[in-house]
């Protein structure tokens, strides 16, 4: 079974950038579409962003868009989600996902 593993979170001010990273073990993503989810504090999970294995489409949340980037690299078994102009909105822990296993998730904290 696939297992995930998320990297890159940290603090950032407010129009700062991250990268994240998901690290895929046990198994070969490219056969799964592969996500981004976020949760903020006492808010649902939600969606941010997806990617197909090949060719590679992506999809991402209104919320996000023009701000947000997802891609892969499929031989390193990663999945990237880089973010732009970051707002204290998009403060969550940020979960990436086969739709069938989830990794622990990574936090990110914008401050204003």
């Amino acid at each position: 079974q696939v297992q995930l593993g998320e990297s890159g979170g940290g603090l950032v001010q407010a129009g700062g950038s991250l990268r994240l990273s998901c690290a895929a073990s046990g198994g070969a993503i490219i056969k799964y579409v592969m996500a981004w989810f976020r949760q903020a504090p006492g808010k649902e999970r939600e969606f941010v962003a997806s990617i197909s294995g090949s060719p590679a489409y992506a999809n991402y949340a209104d919320s996000v868009k023009g701000r947000i980037t997802i891609s892969r690299e499929n031989g390193k078994n990663t999945v990237y989600l880089q973010m732009s102009d970051l707002k204290p909105e998009d403060t969550a822990v940020y979960y990436c996902s086969n739709y069938l296993t989830w990794g622990q998730g990574t936090q990110v904290t914008v401050s204003s």
